[in-house]
């Protein structure tokens, strides 16, 4: 497909006269043309296209379709028919009443080409770009940042239930590929063990009944692989995603002892951010967060919360399910500098904040973090009468530090811990500790010496002033605006459908979520320009009479 520039500056007289007669108040379609103007030109995706071949369509249209599409949750099919038949439709993308409209499988195609040319992100930056020309978005300022979780486009599945249907999966691949060497390694009772899909397979209930299944299954998984890489298969059978995947999960699920294939325990598996939910989708990942447990992944949503500004998105990423938060923030705060949107102050929850992220933040691009630090977690702080860090008198100068008793310590060691920090690990002279008469509230180390670890100075300090800063009364007040985070993260889930991936892997996942965030920021617009106040948050009838 090669890209031939089809201008859409400007509407048919016709599609213009005949939308005003019929939105006369305008539509979100009308109003974001009118306001924004045309928001992409088929040049800002010359990457994605040849200069050869069968004229595309306008890849701008397309993009703004993909948006359109996502701010009513539709399908494919629904969004190409809405361009055949909506007026307001062709009123944004500057089409004639007659014009017929495309295929939906064109849309399927589009977003692989953005993928595959890493122009995913350009689609959402533009709508950001006609935002800050039009006034509607700024750098500096207040934004907020929260995630939440997302499931993948698969079926949740037990482990069992994992093997069996990635063995039948790995069954069906060369049955379309090689068909006649599947025939001759196939053992006679793998049609009736495998025909049909998991669900619709009665698995057993009694514990060691599910164990002996799963350790047929594992042989049965076993002979096809080692039938696979023998000699007398086709060599690029290997090559077969759904065989890589088999070979994948059969290491992370099974162990050969002694040439007998054996299930493998709960404690013998792999991490979750290696090990592979279904076979259908090898990017998702098993994440738990309190009480919650899904398999897919995460979205971070940052936005704007000046008051008097609409709070538009400004960033979005899509990470695995496990894992922490906090590598998160220096890939939002590169993708901020990109766009121009840098805050001054950035208020996040406690799973994004550390003492390290706080400095880099600062040191790197002037922000200032806003959010609580987790408490100590040694038992010498939660315990009633110990002494914990805080209580020892810290001499940076001079590399020491000294005990509530007047001892001085021994030893002062720059090292890295298993997180790759660095750190300051401090240690007592055991000639000191030994006799000390409050040693129990101090130590309960087997040999009597108190072992300290301490982050960097500039990080320790961060650390400890901002401990003292959240208790206090401004603090919290300043804090109060991270609270709207949630209800940006509750209008994407409720009225955007963001907690399930329409589609598989994380690149088609993440450029969901930019579909999504570009959608919302519309409708937000949309809804600025009509002059629509924010929405309070809710409170239940029950709960207003305490007030």
């Amino acid at each position: 497909m090669s890209l031939r520039p089809a201008g859409s500056e400007l509407i048919p007289a016709a599609t213009r006269e005949v939308a005003w007669a019929a939105f006369p108040k305008g539509s979100l379609a009308i109003r974001i043309r009118d306001e924004l103007g045309v928001l992409f030109v088929d040049e800002d995706f010359a990457e994605a296209f040849s200069t050869r071949g069968q004229p595309a369509l306008s890849p701008a249209r397309l993009a703004l379709v993909s948006i359109l599409q996502f701010t009513q949750n539709l399908s494919d099919r629904k969004a190409a028919e809405a361009v055949r038949a909506r007026i307001d439709w062709k009123y944004a993308l500057g089409l004639e009443l007659t014009d017929p409209g495309f295929d939906h499988s064109v849309l399927c195609e589009f977003r692989l080409r953005l993928i595959d040319n890493g122009l995913e992100q350009r689609v959402f930056d533009a709508v950001l770009e006609h935002a800050r020309e039009a006034g509607l978005v700024r750098s500096g300022g207040r934004q907020r940042t929260d995630s939440t979780h997302v499931l993948a486009a698969v079926r949740a599945m037990n482990r069992l239930e994992k093997v069996h249907e990635t063995l039948r999966a790995a069954l069906n691949a060369p049955a379309v590929v090689a068909p006649d060497w599947l025939v001759t390694v196939a053992e006679t009772e793998w049609w009736d063990r495998y025909d049909a899909r998991t669900e619709e397979f009665r698995m057993p209930k009694q514990m060691a009944t599910k164990v002996e299944l799963a350790n047929q299954i594992g042989a049965d998984g076993m002979r096809l692989l080692l039938a696979v890489y023998s000699k007398e298969a086709p060599p690029w059978l290997r090559n077969v995603p759904a065989v890589e995947i088999l070979r994948r999960i059969w290491i992370q699920e099974f162990r050969d002892e002694e040439g007998r294939v054996r299930w493998r325990t709960s404690q013998e598996q792999p991490a979750s951010s290696a090990r592979l939910v279904s076979p259908y989708d090898e990017d998702a990942r098993v994440g738990v967060k309190r009480d919650t447990q899904w398999d897919g992944f995460k979205v971070h949503l940052t936005e704007t919360c000046d008051d008097g500004e609409p709070h538009l998105i400004t960033d979005v990423a899509t990470t695995p399910a496990p894992g922490s938060d906090y590598g998160v923030l220096p890939i939002v705060h590169e993708g901020l500098v990109e766009r121009g949107l840098l805050p001054a102050e950035h208020l996040v929850d406690a799973g994004y904040m550390s003492a390290d992220v706080v400095v880099a933040a600062k040191r790197d691009h002037n922000v200032e973090m806003v959010g609580p630090m987790m408490p100590g977690t040694s038992w010498q702080k939660s315990g009633e009468g110990t002494i914990p860090v805080s209580a020892f008198t810290i001499d940076w100068d001079n590399e020491t530090i000294t005990c509530p008793q007047g001892k001085i310590s021994k030893r002062w060691a720059h090292e890295v811990d298993k997180g790759g920090r660095e750190v300051i690990r401090v240690q007592f002279a055991r000639k000191d500790c030994t006799p000390c008469p409050v040693r129990p509230q101090c130590t309960r180390a087997s040999i009597p010496r108190r072992r300290i670890t301490l982050r960097v100075r500039e990080q320790y300090e961060v650390l400890q002033q901002a401990r003292t800063n959240q208790d206090s009364p401004e603090w919290k007040a300043r804090y109060q605006a991270r609270q709207g985070i949630e209800g940006t993260i509750a209008q994407a889930v409720n009225g955007f459908r963001a907690r399930r991936s329409r589609y598989r892997g994380t690149a088609k996942t993440h450029l969901q979520h930019l579909l999504t965030a570009a959608a919302i920021n519309l409708t937000r617009i949309d809804a600025w320009l009509m002059g629509m106040p924010l929405a309070p948050t809710r409170t239940s009838h029950f709960a207003a009479l305490a007030a």
